[in-house]
């Protein structure tokens, strides 16, 4: 998407917690993506997620998925580095 010659990343519209460390994430231009947050479970911060409980707390937040810790990711990351569902 762009806006004049600034490149606009979609925004997040929904996310659905998956099995395996997975998001299930809609995207305001009406993709449908899964992301994978594995790689990104480690250490003090992100560890936390490791707590399936707590990974499947995830919500829609600013634009991008939040936990209620803070922890988020980018969301051109959730956009460039998901698979088309």
């Amino acid at each position: 998407m762009h806006k004049g010659s600034v490149m606009l990343q979609p925004e997040v519209t929904c996310v659905v917690p998956l099995k395996d460390y997975k998001l299930d994430l809609t995207f305001d231009t009406g993709e449908m993506r899964v992301f994978d947050v594995t790689p990104y479970i480690s250490g003090d911060w992100y560890g936390q997620l490791l707590d399936i409980e707590y990974f499947s707390s995830v919500r829609v937040a600013e634009r991008t998925v939040k936990w209620a810790g803070g922890q988020d990711i980018a969301p051109h990351e959730l956009y460039e580095l998901s698979e088309p569902r």
